[in-house]
């Protein structure tokens, strides 16, 4: 794939130049069944009873996120290189922000050097997030996102549990969408960014399914390689299925009382 310009455009991150294998540090995943995992099919619950919150300026919160419990949801990626393989993650949470009406809201937020949204869900905020950084520095976004203030009142304190990281997954074919409840990073880097980052694993995790490369590929490669004419035309039915496993699975957690996050 040769080299590329990556151009992050936040304070904090790093601009720089490299190749697939360094800029990123792909590990090959391990080949063996994930324990905890639940297949998501077949699920048909759309919109689930959202209501949409107007985008905030870039550094800029509404107030009312101090009234209702926060959840996180973080596409990982390659910031500059979407529409890859491994920024699948990424495309799930452009398509979450349009079914929840927030697609006009993302703005850059320097603080925690990433894209970021927020919309209601289920009496939760939801802050959707899209890091700025590379696949293995995704986590320092995460990370200090879950703690953004405004006039110096904390306004999300966020746990590892609240935190949902969706991500691409070479051990499941594509169309296959599953959720990982904590765990092991099992080789995915920008996993492993989150748990050191978080100094946890249990951030539950939205799995989406690439498939391995075929003959002479590298995994390199071919994560960091756009999807095939073939498989875009499966994308959009993949997207909309993941972002309705990911809602179904916050409805299904979301708090009864007010105050309860559990």
């Amino acid at each position: 794939m040769g080299e590329y310009r990556h151009d992050q455009g936040c304070e904090g991150g790093t601009e720089g130049r490299g190749t697939e294998g360094n800029a990123v540090g792909i590990e090959a995943v391990r080949t063996q069944p994930a324990v905890g995992s639940v297949e998501c099919a077949g699920l048909n619950h759309a919109g689930v009873g959202i209501r949409p919150v107007q985008g905030p300026g870039p550094s800029r919160w509404p107030v009312r996120a101090l009234l209702a419990p926060v959840t996180q949801v973080a596409g990982l990626g390659n910031y500059g290189l979407r529409g890859t393989r491994h920024s699948v993650g990424m495309e799930v949470l452009d398509q979450l922000a349009r079914q929840l009406a927030v697609a006009e809201g993302w703005r850059v937020d320097k603080r925690c050097c990433a894209d970021v949204a927020v919309a209601t869900a289920h009496g939760l905020e939801l802050l959707l997030l899209k890091p700025r950084r590379f696949m293995n520095l995704n986590g320092l976004s995460v990370a200090s996102a879950g703690c953004i203030s405004v006039s110096k009142a904390e306004i999300y304190s966020l746990g590892p549990k609240d935190i949902y990281l969706v991500h691409d997954d070479l051990d499941k074919a594509l169309g296959k969408v599953a959720v990982k409840l904590g765990g092991s990073a099992r080789g995915h880097n920008g996993v492993q960014s989150c748990i050191s980052a978080l100094h946890s694993n249990e951030m539950t995790r939205l799995r989406i399914g690439i498939g391995r490369p075929e003959g002479d590929v590298t995994v390199p490669n071919y994560v960091l390689s756009p999807f095939s004419a073939g498989e875009r035309e499966k994308l959009e039915q993949i997207l909309a299925q993941a972002v309705t496993c990911l809602l179904e699975l916050i409805q299904s957690r979301a708090p009864t009382e007010p105050g309860d996050r559990g």
